[in-house]
């Protein structure tokens, strides 16, 4: 199974992109996919069509758009399926880093909810829907064990 990752761009601004593919990687999580761009408005409001309307919507789409994110399919094929999303959230913590716990990516960077450093997946279907957003097939790596 594939997941869908985009560091941020305050976390690209604070050259965290490193530290925190790392914390993936640690899991055993491969990468399929990686590169960096800055999203157009378009592709934000895509994204983000779930939360449209919502009062922190333009924020985000204004913050998204703001500067390049580094996009990441994170191969968890390793993992029962099952358990693949549930442990890339528990990598990231909660969406408001002033309750997300020490040792997770947002306990740890995250400054404020309106920067909270990572965006991910919240389930397989997000994460089918999502990936091809941002990356072809053919841009996607399949590991030979």
């Amino acid at each position: 199974m594939k997941t869908l990752i985009i560091i941020r761009p305050d976390a690209v601004l604070r050259g965290l992109v490193g530290e925190i593919i790392t914390r993936f990687e640690k899991h055993g999580i491969r990468i399929a996919g990686l590169k960096i761009q800055k999203l157009t408005t378009k592709q934000a409001e895509k994204l983000y069509i779930q939360h449209q309307g919502a009062k922190y919507y333009e924020p985000l789409i204004e913050n998204m758009t703001s500067n390049p994110s580094v996009f990441v399919v994170l191969d968890t094929d390793v993992l029962d399926q099952e358990s693949a999303i549930a442990l890339v959230r528990r990598i990231i913590g909660n969406t408001d880093p002033a309750d997300a716990e020490m040792g997770t990516i947002r306990g740890d960077f995250g400054l404020r909810i309106d920067q909270n450093i990572i965006h991910a997946s919240d389930s397989r279907e997000s994460a089918e829907r999502e990936i091809p957003l941002f990356f072809t097939k053919e841009e996607l790596y399949k590991y030979i064990e």
